[in-house]
């Protein structure tokens, strides 16, 4: 088979495959690191094969395949899988180790500690991403695929850690001896140390930043109004173009061009290609091409070699590069090199797709000058390369001039002129006839030695109202003149279709803005349009801002609801910017845009942000609730949750690393959805460890007064004495 393109999809699906088992492998060792016992360890692994399998489950009964998105959103969900499994492990093992209880009694104490926060992270998970679910268009689609796989593995997740997860503590645990329960030699010994030192000069630092509270909700300040001018200044984009195995080469000759002219084109094309290394196969079709049909017309179908067997400079992109160079010697005919869609059927070449409109009815000719106009503009744009029409150029064509004054005269109509004419050139039905008991038709038309030349026009003859035969030569005259190949319209306006592609350093974002902003300089009466991927990204940047706003404000309600309260969700939700600024960061540190990817990063962050700003303000509430005063809960409980914080975030944050690193097939979606959440997830843990405990304080303080008064209420002895939980 000279021409395949399902090889991407096998080794796409292959390479979230490995990217899935190596994120796993990571998530055990960051989990061995901190628990440092195998049983404690399995645990949560555990946790990652069942739900991943009633993921699959699930997505059968929805009617969703396993593809390349929905298995994205299995890796991105295989560091929330385990969080509920490690919270409640950790806090088992802490009981254990603190109080010397056996597994059985530590997992029942533990469960009555956590289960809230389980809940409630749960919640939170799931509630970001409903509604990526019901977004309309192309976009909608792929977060329906996210959607639908991560709130159905934080289900599962959820479920075994309040059911299957205390079962297995409770029966594989061994029981140890009050203060044992951690090793005293050895490397982990040393990180127990190490870790012990790091949270205490945390809980101080802490308490330092609580007394300070009023100049550090200024710095957050500061950072929300920074990260929100970075987010608005990113370039924006739709989703990444990647390696697809294959690559397309467009030939297109002068509209004169003969089949034969054209050939010879497609033959120093082809040789071309053969001694470009990182090339398998080429196939050409001549007479087609996704610009129109014609005999000057080609396209070739480039098979690369697979991605394992090609280097470094030998991608998709570096093989455009080296081929246009390479092309720019053929003379006799118009060769370039372009990319695939990124999505089928929307666009013929990875460009944007620019339908420019005659809205005013000005012309043909006035069509073609702001045509002209604004191509040349864009050529010297620095935003903007390959800026093209997309179709075949203007040809030669004929053009019969009637005398209208002579053919009246002579009794002739329009209507039958054009009905001579249509019976020559083309062929008219006059009847069927029966011949050896078969009935056939009967068509004229002009012989062939009769329309050869333009001149043979002229001796057509037409009968008049007298039923004489009056020659074309008495009333007509013929003359060449250039016009369109193709009659294009758009949205019932007259119209170019143009693409290109952005410069090298720009996104297409930034060559959607700016040939918005070259269409200002055309002439009244031109409008524009966007089709295919750019019309599509225009929609995809317009839903962004919207749905992130909708996923907090679902994330909020949620929690109000949980808790009963608006003070708490409001403490927890302050910690999102948080996270926005790694995002943010880290996206422009590698240069990646605004895409629907980067959005699916943001949200998944959102949720995560929380998630952690969770684990220590359920404890500080329930602190605050035995009687502690409001200071001195907020810090007990950021001591408390600072480790398992650390190992669940760390986590998270390594099992996103292949999706970071990736190469080969997918890579730049991998990296594109990886980066956002990587960098993000690093400032929602290094920030939010700091900051939450600052948010809790200051929202209780000036909205939580009810919680404080209750708090601070006299209590027995019994209960305001009791040992608050760990």
């Amino acid at each position: 088979i000279s021409y395949d393109v399902t090889p991407v999809i096998e080794a796409s699906v292959k390479k979230v495959l490995l990217t899935l088992g190596e994120a796993v492998l990571l998530v055990f060792l960051v989990m061995f690191l901190f628990l440092q016992n195998i049983r404690y360890t399995i645990i949560p692994t555990l946790v990652v094969p069942i739900a991943l399998l009633g993921t699959c489950a699930v997505l059968l009964a929805m009617g969703l395949s396993i593809n390349v998105l929905t298995m994205f959103g299995m890796v991105l969900a295989i560091g929330i899988l385990v969080d509920d499994a490690i919270v409640v492990v950790e806090n088992v093992e802490r009981i254990m180790d603190e109080e010397g209880l056996p597994p059985k009694e530590a997992t029942i104490k533990a469960m009555g500690q956590i289960s809230g926060a389980v809940i409630g992270i749960t919640l939170v998970l799931t509630a970001v991403f409903v509604p990526m679910a019901f977004f309309p268009g192309s976009a909608g689609l792929m977060y329906r695929q996210f959607s639908a796989s991560i709130v159905v593995s934080v289900a599962f997740s959820a479920f075994l850690a309040l059911s299957l997860t205390p079962a297995l503590c409770a029966t594989m645990l061994k029981p140890v001896e009050k203060g044992h329960g951690h090793p005293r030699r050895g490397f982990f010994a040393w990180f127990n140390r190490r870790l012990d030192a790091t949270t205490s000069r945390y809980t101080k630092i802490t308490r330092w930043m609580i007394a300070r509270s009023v100049r550090f909700m200024a710095v957050y300040l500061a950072l929300v109004v920074g990260v929100g001018f970075a987010l608005w200044k990113m370039p924006g984009g739709f989703v990444p173009i990647d390696d697809q195995g294959f690559i397309m080469v467009d030939v297109l000759a002068p509209s004169e061009a003969s089949a034969s002219r054209t050939l010879d084109a497609v033959k120093t094309v082809e040789g071309q290609l053969a001694k470009t290394p990182g090339i398998d196969d080429v196939t050409f079709i001549t007479g087609y091409s996704f610009f129109g049909q014609g005999p000057m017309t080609a396209q070739a179908f480039v098979t690369l070699k697979d991605w394992s067997k090609r280097g470094p400079d030998e991608t998709a992109d570096a093989l455009i590069e080296k081929s246009d160079a390479a092309f720019k010697a053929i003379r006799d005919a118009q060769v370039s090199a372009l990319a695939p869609p990124p999505i089928d059927n929307l666009g013929t070449t990875s460009g944007f797709s620019f339908r420019l409109q005659d809205r005013g009815q000005r012309g043909y000719e006035a069509l073609m000058a702001a045509k002209d106009t604004l191509i040349a503009a864009a050529e010297k744009s620095p935003v903007l390369s390959n800026v093209s029409v997309e179709g075949l150029p203007p040809a030669p064509q004929i053009r019969l001039d009637i005398n209208r004054e002579k053919a009246a005269a002579l009794g002739v109509t329009f209507r039958d002129i054009n009905a001579t004419l249509s019976t020559h050139l083309g062929s008219s039905y006059i009847n069927d006839f029966p011949n050896r008991g078969r009935m056939q038709r009967v068509i004229v038309q002009a012989s062939e030695e009769t329309r050869a030349k333009p001149e043979d026009l002229l001796t057509y003859s037409v009968r008049n109202s007298a039923g004489e035969m009056v020659p074309f030569s008495s009333f007509a005259r013929i003359s060449w003149a250039l016009g369109p190949t193709q009659v294009v319209g758009y949205n019932g306006y007259p119209a170019i279709r143009l693409t290109g592609e952005p410069a090298q350093g720009y996104s297409s974002g930034d060559a959607i803005a700016e040939m918005e902003r070259l269409a200002r300089i055309l002439p009244s009466g031109f409008g524009y349009e966007w089709a295919g991927q750019s019309y599509q990204e225009k929609l995809a940047g317009n839903q962004a801002g919207f749905l992130l706003a909708l996923s907090i404000l679902f994330v909020f309600l949620c929690l109000a609801a949980l808790y009963e309260s608006w003070s708490i969700p409001l403490a927890v939700m302050l910690v999102v910017p948080l996270g926005v600024v790694g995002s943010v960061a880290a996206a422009n540190i590698r240069g990646l845009p605004n895409d629907v990817f980067f959005t699916v990063g943001l949200v998944t962050i959102i949720g995560l942000s929380a998630k952690n700003a969770i684990l220590i303000i359920e404890f500080a509430k329930d602190l605050l609730a035995r009687g502690r005063p409001l200071e001195d809960a907020t810090i007990e409980a950021a001591y408390l949750r600072f480790r398992p914080i650390l190992m669940t975030s760390f986590a998270f944050i390594l099992g996103g690393v292949p999706l970071v690193i990736a190469s080969g097939a997918s890579a730049k979606s991998q990296q594109a959805l990886g980066t956002g959440v990587f960098g993000g997830m690093i400032t929602a843990t290094v920030l939010a460890v700091f900051w939450v405990p600052i948010f809790f304080v200051v929202v209780m303080r000036l909205l939580g007064r009810k919680h404080i008064a209750r708090a601070e209420q006299p209590r027995p002895p019994s209960e305001s004495e009791s040992t608050a939980p760990l």
